[in-house]
């Protein structure tokens, strides 16, 4: 992220954030969207701002106390958000929505909260990795951070309960990017959730992660669900 100026960081959250807002993954005012810049400040969304329709000049503009310098209010997520940052050195930005068919896999009873999703396509491993499911907290509740805090950095893709996912990238287009990758994936699962489909074998996945220097959670696609 590096070299970007602030203004042009401002713009790509604007940009990247309507295309999510305009094709239905985050509706009304949910989602956010943060960026960490070099000096150890964020940008970050506003608390009940559209992704379809942010100003630029708004966007919240914190230091690396998480105190607001300048824009609007922030997301009352910045918990999440901070968390994740704290736990994955390699984040720099961090995407947030409340898309349809992720939501609605963090609610099945059968998924394994170490490993959400099972292995259904290579890009599935390749830009959201594992996922992770963290238990159902009250939105802007300060303990959704230990939650994340407590999976120890292994996950860039985690699925908050009854929510929405939150995935972390090395760049914001990475981020946004994994986050349509989920919910993708979270699609497919629930097309073929009991048709029994071939998942990628343990000697594929290990060919991905071989080929492609994936790290992967020690649990998690190494076997089918």
């Amino acid at each position: 992220m590096s070299g970007s100026s602030e203004s042009s960081l401002r713009e790509a959250i604007c940009r990247f954030g309507r295309s999510l807002f305009e094709r239905g993954l985050t509706p009304g005012s949910s989602g956010n969207i943060s960026l960490r810049l070099d000096d150890g400040g964020w940008l970050v969304t506003p608390t009940n701002a559209s992704l379809g329709f942010l100003d630029p000049a708004r966007i919240s503009r914190l230091d690396r106390d998480g105190r607001l310098l300048s824009g609007d209010k922030p997301t009352k997520e910045i918990p999440l958000h901070g968390a994740l940052y704290d736990s994955r050195a390699s984040a720099r930005a961090i995407v947030h929505l409340h898309s349809t068919h992720a939501v609605a896999v963090s609610m099945l009873p059968e998924i394994d909260p170490r490993a959400v999703l099972p292995p259904l396509t290579p890009y599935s491993l390749m830009r959201a990795g594992a996922v992770a499911l963290v238990p159902y907290f009250r939105p802007g509740d300060p303990a959704v951070a230990d939650a994340i805090r407590s999976l120890a950095g292994q996950y860039s893709s985690v699925l908050l309960a009854n929510h929405g996912p939150v995935v972390a990238g090395d760049t914001l287009e990475a981020a946004v990017f994994a986050t349509e990758e989920l919910e993708e994936t979270a699609k497919l699962y629930l097309l073929l959730r009991n048709l029994n489909p071939r998942h990628l074998t343990p000697a594929q996945v290990q060919d991905l992660v071989s080929h492609f220097g994936l790290t992967l959670p020690d649990h998690g696609h190494e076997h089918g669900h």
